[in-house]
């Protein structure tokens, strides 16, 4: 279907984390923060486990004590995601989580994040930087508006935008002066159009990727709106190589909330979109239950459609035309479209069995094509990777 130009990716370098590759043409990945006392290994495994299942890609902890050290050296062995190490104002803490092994030898963490505004000064900074970098460990350089540095807002007058990004880029400049480059940089903001203004400002000076997210977003209805607003009005910019949807309590609902912001940019589709007109006078069918049937049924499967349910003549016929599949509903009865052609005529009562089988041909129509597609994409990585060696 024809559809909307979406503005082109940021090019960024590629920063490894763990097993996940931040940057480039990656994923955008999807990441959560623990809310449990760090020191408590075990209350701390059970969340990052549930958040594992939630399907989290990568997981931040807090480390403000020697305590939490020792508990991230029991975690990393036992969790599926690369883990992050969250550091703020006690530099000791990023020294001993980049010293860190678990027991069986590995290095504890994965990536460590710092605020460079609350680690104690420029040299402490440094002495993290060529740590990270013996140990060949990347940082996210999180630049935050309510920690900037203070010659920055005696400068600015307030963490303005312009105040954030050379924030960001004092530190960067710093880090490659000492030979590192394995960095990741955010610059969070509880205001929208302050962190909008900033990520765009930076991605016009700056390679590094990006981790986006809204600080202090709020209560978790409040804020999936409020994230929703910034991380996708900087996704839409093209911006944007990690995100976390930060709210108020259990991090769970934080994943999907992430991958549904993604979803409706367009930027990372990893399950159908179903779309419905809204609920009127004009509406001749029980659109409010097909319409949750449908995406309960649809929960597991994986391929990226988007389907249309329209509920009414007015613009239904046009809507559903729009969709890899669509249903235009009037009196009791519709008609399913797949990608813009008329396939069948369903009664009410028949159609979501109906769609649910259009979905299933659809998926072996082309899950082969996509499958030859990921394959030849994998030779031509393996063939640059020959090359490089």
């Amino acid at each position: 279907m024809a559809y909307a130009t979406v503005v082109g990716r940021h090019k960024t370098r590629e920063v490894a984390v763990g097993e996940r590759v931040v940057g480039g043409e990656n994923p955008i990945w999807v990441q959560s923060m623990t809310t449990t006392d760090t020191f408590n290994a075990a209350a701390t495994l059970e969340q990052i486990r549930k958040l594992e299942e939630a399907g989290c890609e990568i997981v931040r902890v807090t480390v403000p004590k020697k305590e939490d050290v020792e508990a991230v050296s029991q975690l990393r062995d036992q969790i599926k995601i690369p883990l992050i190490a969250d550091i703020h104002y006690d530099y000791r803490m990023a020294l001993a989580c980049l010293d860190a092994r678990t027991p069986s030898g590995r290095r504890a963490v994965d990536k460590i994040r710092i605020n460079p505004g609350n680690i104690g000064g420029e040299e402490r900074f440094k002495e993290i930087v060529r740590k990270a970098r013996d140990q060949g460990v990347p940082m996210r350089v999180g630049v935050n508006s309510g920690s900037l540095e203070k010659d920055l807002i005696d400068k600015y007058g307030y963490p303005c935008p312009e105040a954030m990004v050379e924030s960001s880029l004092r530190y960067i400049e710093m880090a490659e002066k000492l030979g590192y480059r394995q960095i990741i940089v955010s610059l969070k903001a509880s205001h929208v159009p302050t962190a909008v203004e900033c990520y765009t400002q930076y991605a016009a000076q700056s390679d590094y990727p990006t981790h986006v997210g809204i600080t202090e977003a709020g209560s978790r209805e409040y804020g999936t709106l409020k994230s929703a607003a910034g991380i996708g009005a900087i996704i839409l910019r093209g911006i944007g190589d990690t995100i976390r949807v930060s709210l108020l309590g259990d991090p769970v609902p934080e994943i999907a909330a992430g991958f549904d912001i993604l979803r409706a940019c367009d930027r990372r589709v990893t399950r159908p979109e179903v779309v419905a007109c809204p609920t009127c006078g004009r509406l001749d069918i029980d659109l409010e239950r097909i319409v949750a049937e449908v995406e309960e049924r649809m929960k597991t499967l994986s391929n990226p459609l988007r389907i249309s349910i329209l509920g009414c003549l007015v613009n239904g016929f046009g809507e559903a035309k729009e969709a890899d599949l669509g249903i235009a509903a009037g009196a009791g009865k519709g008609i399913i479209f797949k990608r813009g052609v008329p396939i069948r005529h369903v009664k009410e009562a028949e159609m979501v069995e109906a769609l649910l089988e259009e979905v299933a041909r659809f998926d072996e129509e082309t899950r082969p094509l996509e499958s030859y597609l990921e394959k030849e994409k994998q030779k031509r990585q393996r063939a640059e990777l020959t090359v490089l060696g």
